[in-house]
């Protein structure tokens, strides 16, 4: 299988042989968010073998939202993080001596979304105009709603926000109280499913398909561990790759290792989740014909001018403030 994800990275495997089985290097993770479908990849590359080839003892950790990793890579508290790089942007801007930096590019077309009920009149960007919008603070689609509403021409005075908790946005919107809500598009649609909502009255309004150049969540490193652990945070990419095509090739074994650590999951549902997040954010046309995990320049340059009318930054970020490519396999993993 590796064989087929990428070439040069088998080189550096082989630092963990059997014999260094019993001495891994301990290299926690935090997720962005809870146990579900998208973070299945992660678990197959543990349980795939693919972490402790590379001489890892990898131990991974939900997370509360966009936002929550960041802090935990900078404090080093966790080595490696999951987390928007566009939060990551701002975060750098306020706090412009951390040692934290994006790595790896996972979601190429971020899931950022506006979900709304076709039976309150939300099916296109300028149906929200003169509606209820339901949106956490912290959330990392609702901090790209700025540019979107921008590019879509909306009237924002016309359009009221209710400040949510990420538990009661979803019952929200299935009870009514909202027209809309900002999340991840693979998240909010089957939560609503599983609260009842029929699908037919689901809308998923993808903001990067109505005008958002931006990125979605990266893997991020604390970059004073990755100058001391150089050949360490390779292999963890590379086992992140190899666990997302192992997803690929077989959803329904990434939510069995995903059930594994929790019970309560609805396994269809997520399964359903986790090929959302494949079909809609990683397996794009862009890392097909270039690999899994880079970025295109010209694009993020771009993604970063928008970035802007979202939010207020001291000194306008660059993308080599932000990402760092130096530690990815060469040549980046092929996912198909």
């Amino acid at each position: 299988m590796l064989d087929r994800i990428w070439a040069a990275g088998s080189a550096l495997l082989l630092i963990a042989g059997p014999a260094a089985a019993q001495d891994l290097m301990d290299a926690p993770f935090a997720l962005d968010w809870k146990f579900e479908g998208p973070a299945a990849p992660y678990f197959l590359a543990i349980d795939n073998g693919h972490f402790e080839e590379a001489g890892l003892d990898v131990e991974i950790t939900a997370g509360q939202g966009s936002l929550d990793a960041i802090p935990k890579v900078a404090t080093g508290a966790f080595p490696f993080g999951f987390a928007d790089i566009n939060s990551l942007a701002k975060f750098l801007d306020e706090n412009p001596e951390a040692p934290v930096r994006a790595v790896m590019m996972v979601y190429d077309k971020p899931p950022f979304a506006v979900v709304g009920r076709v039976s309150q009149g939300v099916e296109t960007p300028a149906d929200l105009n003169g509606k209820i919008l339901g949106a956490p603070p912290p959330d990392g689609a609702w901090a790209q709603f700025p540019a979107f509403a921008a590019a879509n021409d909306l009237d924002m005075d016309s359009i009221t926000v209710e400040p949510v908790g990420f538990p009661t946005r979803e019952p929200m919107l299935a009870e009514g109280e909202v027209d809309a809500i900002t999340g991840f598009s693979f998240s909010s649609v089957l939560n609503l499913l599983r609260l009842g909502v029929p699908e037919d009255d689901i809308s998923s309004i993808l903001m990067a398909d109505h005008g958002l150049e931006l990125y979605g969540n990266a893997i991020i490193v604390n970059t004073d561990w990755a100058e001391e652990n150089p050949e360490a945070v390779t292999g963890f990419l590379t086992a992140i790759a190899a666990g997302w095509q192992d997803a690929i090739d077989d959803p329904a074994a990434g939510i069995e290792a995903l059930a594994e650590r929790n019970p309560a999951i609805d396994t269809e549902l997520e399964e359903r989740r986790l090929s959302m997040s494949i079909e809609d954010t990683v397996l794009t046309e862009y890392v097909v014909q270039n690999g899994f995990g880079g970025i295109d320049a010209e694009r993020m340059e771009a993604a970063l001018e928008q970035l802007q009318t979202n939010m207020e930054f001291g000194a306008a970020p660059t993308s080599d403030g932000i990402f760092d490519g130096a530690y990815l396999p060469e040549p980046l993993p092929t996912l198909e």
